[in-house]
């Protein structure tokens, strides 16, 4: 112990006298592994969001399809679908979204018969009666109301309708009701003009949730003109979304892939006349070649930790302080309900892992080898050069 630490020492002495090298070194590698890290850290961050968020969704959704594309579906499929055996319940949801053009945003309006996830997590109490409203967290900073102050939306025949506040949700989850809105049911009906025999779409609970698929396909079969969509589905949608995204992403980084590339491949073909001549000087005064090798591998693991360590710290600060500037419109897509929300801080530890393995071995190898070369070649042919 006492040897590598007296290693270590040595160490650290040698690569303060070729500091300015080194810290340029560090600097570029902390960047490679920086860019590498965030979108991990936001592909991952976003996936826990879209998971807890949908943790509380229906076991399945109906809707129904119109050459292709979601529509309107009549209330009279309730009956339907309740008389197939193992529903528990088929409830008609209500909702929409609404584009204000004040905050150039979409917001998600819900009636309040049809929303039920995570209602306890408000603060103040639900609307009960038609000029009232509750709303997400982020409706609340993008507008600046508060609990008793007044909402204006303009509804479909272009009126300015007034709804006053009487609560603000703050889930755990910033995705969950971030952007919502909710009313009466009876109010969104009139807000956006819809006929009391539609609905947006119908949620299926189900006895046993190991039959969801089997009910799913019975539902297909008795209304054709409908879609099921089971919870898991749409879960692993977003997983694959996420995971696309940010294949895309790494593929932007290629810049910084190439950086480092060419830093380990430099790093591989030698090492500079100096470092040779001191491997030469340590052999010649009885250095043993594994000496050398230990002291080249404690620089490059100095060097490559720091980095390590640096970068990650600059992804963290990059993803869930600054919000990840640049990245997460790419990752969140065009169609983000609301612009901006807080990711609640979560880092995969596997995919740290792997980060940290496929950049700290490489360069430990890129570090070692060429050192390897010098030490085993005759120090008085090293020092000649």
């Amino acid at each position: 112990m006492v040897r590598q630490l007296k290693t270590l020492e040595y160490t650290l002495s040698s690569l303060m006298r070729r500091k300015s090298k080194n810290l340029s070194l560090v600097v570029v590698y902390a960047f490679t592994i920086a860019t590498l890290g965030s979108v991990l850290f936001l592909t991952h961050a976003l996936k826990v969001e879209a998971t807890s968020s949908l943790t509380e969704a229906p076991a399945l959704t109906i809707q129904k399809i119109s050459a292709g594309r979601h529509e309107l579906i009549p209330t009279d499929h309730v009956a339907t679908i309740e008389k197939l055996p193992g529903v528990k319940s088929v409830t008609p949801r209500v909702w929409g979204y609404y584009y204000d053009s004040l905050i150039k945003a979409n917001l998600t309006l819900s009636g309040i018969s049809s929303y039920r996830e995570k209602l306890e997590l408000l603060n103040g109490r639900l609307p009960l009666g038609p000029g009232e409203c509750a709303i997400g967290k982020g409706v609340a900073q993008a507008f600046g109301p508060a609990i008793g102050d007044n909402l204006v939306l303009e509804d479909s025949g272009k009126e300015t309708t007034t709804f006053k506040i009487t609560g603000v949700f703050q889930a755990e989850s910033n995705l969950l009701t971030n952007d919502l809105v909710v009313l009466q049911e009876a109010t969104l009906r009139d807000f956006f003009s819809m006929d009391q025999s539609l609905a947006t779409d119908l949620i299926v609970e189900i006895h046993n949730q190991r039959e969801i698929k089997v009910l799913a396909k019975k539902i297909k079969y008795l209304l054709p003109d409908t879609r099921p969509i089971t919870r898991d589905e749409i879960i692993h949608t977003y997983d694959s979304l996420f995971n696309w995204r940010s294949g895309m992403m790494l593929a932007v980084a290629i810049a910084a892939l190439i950086a480092f590339c060419i830093l380990a491949w430099d790093k591989a073909t030698g090492i500079s006349a100096t470092e040779k001549q001191e491997i030469g000087i340590l052999k010649a005064i009885g250095w043993e070649t594994a000496d050398v090798l230990s002291v080249k591998f404690w620089e490059g693991l100095v060097i490559s930790l720091t980095s390590f360590i640096l970068g990650t710290l600059a992804a963290w600060v990059h993803v869930f302080i600054f919000d990840a500037p640049g990245l997460i419109p790419l990752l969140k897509g065009w169609s983000v309900l609301f612009p901006k929300f807080q990711l609640t801080p979560a880092v995969d530890f596997y995919q740290l892992f792997v980060l940290a393995f496929l950049t700290i071995v490489p360069y430990l190898g890129c570090t070692i080898i060429p050192a390897w070369k010098t030490a085993v070649t005759d120090p008085e042919h090293v020092m000649r050069g």
